[in-house]
């Protein structure tokens, strides 16, 4: 294992890694920007070291700072956490060139994954169901007309490079097709550096399903069934459950079985998160996500398996700890994303947090590095914490929800514990039945009365 741990990383995962590597015995280095010198993984982390002054490209996404702290407290080991520097290829590149571990994939893998066109390339070749499209990037007009009759239309035109909706343009008719593909790559080259965009058939009613898988790098391959992530807000995921209220048994093992095995095939390193829109039975790659997602810990409630110390555990050679046929899933598991925001208008509220109490009991765990006095920046994500709740089957896991979002306390600032405390009343949750559509369409409806 390793000797010391740096993480690169803020906020509510840089305690989750923290908190891990405590368990293992491994010292730890906090780093922060001067906004984060009183955070809680500041505090309990073993050293810590101020990266720079509060914009994230001056001290969270500074490479040399961070290689800087590494070699001034000893580090051997990067934990990068989701976000910042988490999928960048050049600063795994770094790190090993510095004879530094990067606790995550290889370069290789996180630059395949991270092209969007070679991501379904690549998918397509491993047996992984991909949605029908273009083989490749798109910029002439005719051809993209030519494409979207084949797919037959709605089409949706993606960013390569893309991600959180940008560079996204559905276009429904051959009249659209021309100013949505111009539009899509303008917003890409803006927000990514890079124009070139890809067409793929638009699903009406889709769910998003992801499944977990753990790699170690030497061609084994497990995968922790899947998470259903439909809930979402401007692609932004909202509340995650798993499993899936809308698969079975059957469907469950099949592609799970279909992840792992193209993860062993492709030598993966770490763990990751292969992503699907599912519609009327079917699966459609959409991505992979080369780093541990903002919600493992429903994977981890029905697993019982810590996928931060199976990330420490690859990195470090020692292994996966545990076998594809020992792998159970108990029971239902539901996370919900508690940000500082106006439950309504969904603007950021940024702020000190005056009163501060977290639900507890049976199955009830909350990943948080906020506290009562604590003073939400205004320069990062608004997340303040994340709620999960696991119960024996989903009708318990709700009763309990409720409950909890009941008792939960965040005063001084906005949150959005009042969009929950309405979801879980709402009939269609209730029963499961709902697409990546729905919680918009839910908003729009309730602002509209």
């Amino acid at each position: 294992m390793f000797n010391k741990v740096l993480i690169a990383n803020r906020g509510e995962i840089a305690l989750r890694v923290l908190r891990a590597c405590k368990e293992l015995g491994i010292p730890t280095v906090a780093v922060h920007s001067t906004a984060d010198e009183t955070a809680m993984h500041v505090r309990l982390a073993d050293e810590s070291v101020c990266i720079g002054p509060p914009p994230s490209r001056d001290s969270y996404l500074n490479i040399h700072q961070i290689v800087a702290a590494c070699e001034i407290t000893g580090a051997d080991a990067v934990h990068p956490g989701y976000g910042f520097l988490s999928e960048n290829a050049k600063f795994a590149e770094i790190l090993e060139a510095h004879n530094i571990t990067f606790i995550g994939p290889t370069a290789e893998h996180i630059s395949m994954m991270g092209d969007k066109i070679e991501a379904k390339r690549t998918a397509a070749r491993l047996g992984i169901p991909v949605v029908p499209g273009s083989e490749g990037g798109v910029t002439d007009e005719d051809e993209a007309k030519k494409i979207a009759a084949d797919i037959g239309y709605p089409v949706i035109i993606k960013a390569t490079a893309g991600g959180g909706g940008r560079g996204m343009k559905v276009a429904r008719s051959e009249d659209d097709l021309v100013v949505a593909l111009q539009t899509a790559r303008s917003e890409a080259g803006a927000a990514f550096g890079n124009d070139a965009v890809y067409i793929e058939k638009f699903l009406g009613k889709p769910r998003h399903i992801e499944v977990q898988v753990v790699g170690d790098g030497a061609g084994a391959g497990i995968h922790l069934g899947e998470r259903d992530c439909s809930l979402q807000r401007r692609h932004q995921k909202v509340w995650e459950e798993a499993n899936s209220p809308a698969l079975n048994a059957t469907q469950r093992k099949e592609i799970g079985e279909i992840c792992a095995n193209a993860i062993a095939e492709m030598g993966y390193r770490g763990a990751g998160t292969i992503e699907f829109l599912y519609e009327n039975g079917e699966f459609f790659f959409i991505e992979m996500n080369t780093r541990l997602q903002v919600e493992h810990p429903v994977t981890e409630a029905i697993t019982g398996i810590d996928l931060v110390h199976e990330q420490l555990r690859v990195a470090s050679g020692a292994g996966l700890s545990v076998r594809q046929s020992e792998i159970t899933f108990e029971g239902h598991a539901i996370e919900c994303r508690i940000n500082a925001e106006d439950p309504n208008t969904f603007v950021p509220s940024p702020g000190t947090i005056t009163h501060y109490h977290t639900p507890g009991g049976l199955g009830v765990r909350v990943d948080s590095g906020v506290y009562a006095g604590y003073k939400i920046p205004p320069y990062y994500d608004s997340l303040i914490g994340k709620l999960i709740v696991h119960g024996r089957n989903r009708v318990e896991c709700m009763m309990r929800l409720r409950r909890c979002l009941d008792e939960f306390v965040v005063d001084g600032i906005k949150s959005t514990l009042p969009l929950f405390q309405d979801l879980v009343q709402n009939h269609d949750i209730a029963n499961g039945d709902y697409d990546i559509h729905w919680l918009e369409k839910y908003l729009a409806a309730k602002n509209a009365d």
